[in-house]
C-alpha cells in the first residue's frame, strides 16, 4: 500500500468521525452555569481540567476540517482523461452503514470512565486500521453532510478497458455520461462530469 494514500485514507476516517466527536463534545462538555449575583469565573486552568475529553474531541474535529480543506483543495485542481460510465449504481446508503454501525454505538460508552475511554480511543484506533486497509474510507458521513454523492459503476477507460470503481462526487453521475476523475485508489476515484 502506498504510504502517502495510507496517509489521506487515515484522513478522510478521521473526518469521517466528525458527528461522532461533536456529540463527545455534547455529552461530556462540563461548564458551570450560575444565575446569582455573587457568581464568578473559576478560571482556565479548572474549566481545561473539567472538560480534557471536550477539548481532545475538539482538536480532532479541528484536525477533521483540516483534512477536509486539503483533500477539497486536492480534487478542485483534478484533471484526468475522460472516461465512459457504462453502468452505474447509487450507493448513497454506504453513509448511513457507516454511521449506524461504528458511530452510533460508539456514543453509548460511558464517557465519564478513564476506562471506558482508553476502550474508545482502541476501538477507533482498531476501526481506523481496518477502515484504510479494507478501502472503505470512502463510506464517510461527514462527505454526505457536506454533499458529496456514492456510486457503484463500471467505466470504460480510453484503452477500451471495462474497470468496476467507486465513485465520489458532488455531481449526480448516468450511464452512458463521461466524467473526469482524480484516483483516490486503485478503484475509488473522485468523478466530475465533464464539461
Amino acid at each position: 500500500m502506498h504510504p502517502h494514500r495510507t496517509v489521506e485514507k487515515f484522513e478522510l476516517y478521521v473526518l469521517s468521525l466528525w458527528l461522532l466527536f461533536l456529540l463527545i463534545i455534547v455529552v461530556t462538555i462540563d461548564l458551570p452555569i450560575c444565575f446569582e449575583p455573587d457568581c464568578s469565573f473559576i478560571g482556565w486552568k479548572l474549566l481545561a481540567g473539567r472538560n480534557i475529553v471536550p477539548i481532545i474531541a475538539l482538536v480532532f474535529i479541528g484536525l477533521g476540517a483540516l483534512y477536509y480543506f486539503r483533500f477539497d483543495y486536492k480534487i478542485s485542481g483534478s484533471q484526468s482523461i475522460p472516461v465512459k460510465v457504462v453502468a452505474v449504481e447509487d450507493i448513497n446508503y454506504e453513509h448511513l452503514t457507516f454511521l449506524t454501525t461504528y458511530i452510533i454505538p460508539l456514543i453509548c460508552f460511558n464517557l465519564t470512565s478513564e476506562r471506558y475511554l482508553i476502550a474508545l480511543a482502541l476501538l477507533l484506533v482498531v476501526i481506523g486500521i481496518i477502515y484504510v486497509r479494507t478501502d472503505k474510507f470512502y463510506a464517510n458521513p461527514t462527505l454526505a453532510v457536506l454533499g458529496f454523492r456514492l456510486y457503484s459503476a463500471n467505466v470504460t477507460r480510453r484503452t477500451g478497458e471495462e474497470v468496476k470503481v467507486t465513485l465520489i462526487t458532488r455531481d449526480r453521475i448516468k450511464s452512458g455520461e463521461t466524467i473526469r476523475f482524480l484516483e483516490l485508489d486503485e478503484r475509488v476515484y473522485y468523478a466530475k462530469g465533464s464539461k
